[in-house]
This record gives C-alpha cells, sequence and structure tokens, in this order.
C-alpha cells in the first residue's frame, strides 16, 4: 500500500471513530447542556442559562423527592455491591481452584441474570417473590440488584484468579498457611484491584437500574424510576440536573474501574 493510500486509511478509520462515539455519545451531552436551560420546554438555542436546577436539586424542598430516591439508590447499590463482593470473590476462587460436579455449567448459570431482558428478569423475580411472601419494596429491590451484580464482580475476579500463579499458594502453605490464611494474606491482596473495579462496575449499574427495579419497587422509589416518573409528566430541568450529576459519577467509577482491572506492568 503507498503512503498516501495509507494516510487515506488513517483518516476514515479515524472519522468513522468520531462518528460512532458521537452517535453513542451525544444524547448524553445533550441532556447534560439543557440542564443549564431556564426553560421549561425543550428548545434551542438556549436563551438563558442558569444552575438554578443544580440548587432546587441540591437545596429547594423542590428536590425533596429526588434527594429521597437518591439516599434509596445509594443504600440499595451500597449494599448489592458489598453482598455481590463477598459472594462473587468467594465463588469465582472455588470455580476456578477447585473441580466439582456441575462447574462448567455454575459458570455459564451465574451469567443468566446479566444476558436475560431486564423485562424478564423483574417479571420472574415479582411472580416468584409473591409467591414466597417477599413483598415488593426495598427488601426486594435489593434481592433483585444482587442477583446481577454477582455476576459482575464474579466474571472480573474469576479472570485474575485464573491468572493467580498457584505456586503462591503453594508455598504459603508448605509454610502453615491454613486455607483462611492463604486466603487472606496471599490471595486477597493479589486480587484486591479486580475486587474494586467489579465493585466499582456493580455499584454503578445496580445505581443505573430502572427495568427490574420497576417491577419489584413498592411506595419505595430509587432515582431512576423517580426520573423515569417524572419526564413522562412533562419536561422539568430538575431531572436533567440530577441526570447530568449521575451520569458524571458513573462515568468516573466505570472510569476507575477499568483502570483498577488493567494489569500492572
Amino acid at each position: 500500500m503507498s503512503r498516501h493510500g495509507f494516510q487515506w486509511g488513517k483518516w476514515l478509520t479515524g472519522g468513522f471513530t468520531v462518528l460512532v462515539l458521537m452517535f453513542l455519545h451525544l444524547p448524553v451531552m445533550i441532556a447534560i447542556v439543557f440542564s443549564f436551560s431556564d426553560a421549561t420546554i425543550i428548545t434551542f438555542p438556549i436563551e438563558h442559562w442558569t444552575t438554578r436546577a443544580y440548587h432546587n436539586v441540591l437545596f429547594e424542598p423542590s428536590g425533596q423527592r429526588l434527594r429521597e430516591s437518591l439516599g434509596n439508590s445509594l443504600m440499595v447499590a451500597s449494599a448489592a455491591t458489598l453482598v455481590a463482593c463477598v459472594i462473587g470473590t468467594l465463588t469465582a476462587f472455588a470455580v476456578q481452584r477447585y473441580r466439582f460436579f456441575g462447574r462448567s455449567f455454575y459458570r455459564v448459570a451465574i451469567a443468566i441474570p446479566l444476558l436475560l431482558p431486564g423485562v424478564v428478569t423483574g417479571i420472574a423475580m415479582l411472580v416468584y417473590f409473591t409467591m414466597i411472601g417477599i413483598r415488593t419494596g426495598l427488601v426486594a429491590v435489593l434481592l433483585g440488584h444482587i442477583t446481577f451484580c454477582i455476576p459482575v464482580v464474579f466474571s472480573t475476579v474469576a479472570s485474575r484468579v485464573a491468572r493467580l500463579p498457584r505456586s503462591m499458594e503453594e508455598a504459603a502453605a508448605d509454610l502453615g498457611a491454613n486455607l483462611p490464611q492463604r486466603l487472606v494474606r496471599v490471595v486477597l491482596p493479589s486480587i484486591f484491584t479486580a475486587m474494586l473495579s467489579g465493585a466499582l462496575l456493580a455499584f454503578t449499574l445496580s445505581l443505573d437500574e430502572i427495568v427490574v427495579t420497576y417491577f419489584l419497587s413498592s411506595g419505595t422509589t430509587t432515582l431512576p424510576v423517580a426520573i423515569y416518573t417524572g419526564m413522562r409528566l412533562g419536561f422539568k430541568p430538575d431531572n436533567l440536573a440530577i441526570i447530568s450529576m449521575i451520569i458524571g459519577v458513573s462515568g468516573l467509577l466505570i472510569a476507575l474501574s477499568q483502570w483498577l482491572v488493567r494489569e500492572r506492568r
């Protein structure tokens, strides 16, 4: 290939990449821009710029419902992430280090909550919880979030455990360390960044989840459900303001999780 043709290929590849990124992120950027609008309807160009919507969300009584919903979301996401970290990490270690009946099937089955559409998962959990006597509400939402947070932590930690040399554990065993001691002093320090990465990603997914939450919440509103119901009643800059804040926090958490999951060179 000539040098001229190579340069054209670089420009075409770069231009196509820019178009894909614009297609993915332009709606997000538009939502952030219009959160600074003073209008009660979406109009362009924006005539008056203001941060009043952010002030309302953070301090005014009109933003009380959104603040309470955000508190519920943070509580559910934190609890679901904590439980998922414990179960997902121990499960990943067991699957990668031991052989048992159904091991291959379990590796596939644990990912099903992530593969199924949210509507299917939400309806299935609603029917199951009703059958066993768990009422819809905060507890049901928490259990629902745990089911898809565990696979996230499991997949991240399992890939790290698979690359962890067994010689480290064998050396610790030769020195007299039992299994709990090997887990705490050898394995956990080696997979800590993977655990933290999975926890951040699980927290972000739980914070943004709406479909399963919509079916399982009753009287207890999380932030995504509150935003969804609020937008159905009309455009409100307050909703776009808190959406923008969540986008910023979620983006930082995802970027941090991806940075942590990279192997240190």
